[in-house]
Formats: C-alpha cells, structure tokens, sequence
C-alpha cells in the first residue's frame, strides 16, 4: 500500500524553525517529484515548495523563499521541509504529496493526511 506520513508539526514561537518530516511506505521517494502544500483555516490550498525526481530541482513559493529549504534523503526514503523565520502567516495544516510526473501546478497522486503548524506568540 503507498502510503506517505507526515511529522514534525507543532507550535512554535513567530521567528522559531520547524523541520517537517514525509516518509513514504510502499514506493521509492527519490522516483518522484514531492511537494509541500499547505491550507490555513478558510483558505484554499497553496503549493509552497516541491523538489523533481529527475534531478532535484526545487522550486519555492514566494512567501517561503529564503525561509524554507526542501530536501531529500533517498536512503531514509524521506523528503524534509525545513522551515526557518516562521511567521504567524505560516500557521496551517501541511500536507506532502507525491507525483510520478513532475513538480507544477496540477493533482498529486498520493497524499498524506497532514500536521499541523502553530506560529503564535
């Protein structure tokens, strides 16, 4: 069964760092584009950052650029969204998702279920 299960969520003072966690079960990570989108009370869904199965080209938000940093670690089978200067703006619940084609601007065919980022003094 494939399966990708976030972690590392949690609440964190305006200007701390979190590092979420997405590790998949059932498949191989690093054949896969993996993107990080996240959704905050009453807003649509955003893509914030992604990095290619090709050759790990990542892309960024603007809101996060400078601020986050996508990776991944093929022997953990685990992607990384490490996440620096957080702002309050940066509160929602932040999913993981996997493509078989390419990181852009369409529907990812696995998901996981999502953990939650608390920005609050």
């Amino acid at each position: 069964q494939l399966q990708l299960v976030e972690s590392g969520g949690g609440l964190v003072q305006p200007g701390g760092s979190l590092r979420l966690s997405c590790v998949a079960s059932g498949f191989t990570l690093n054949y896969w584009a993996i993107g990080w989108f996240r959704q905050a009370p009453g807003k649509e869904r955003e893509g914030v950052s992604c990095i290619s199965s090709s050759d790990s080209s990542t892309y960024y938000a603007d809101s996060v650029k400078g601020r986050f940093t996508i990776s991944r670690d093929n022997a953990k089978n685990t992607v990384y969204l490490q996440m620096n200067s957080l702002k309050p703006e940066d509160t929602a619940v932040y999913y993981c998702a996997a493509d078989f084609k390419a990181c852009g601007d369409h529907e990812y065919d696995y998901w996981g279920q999502g953990t939650q980022v608390t920005v609050s003094s």
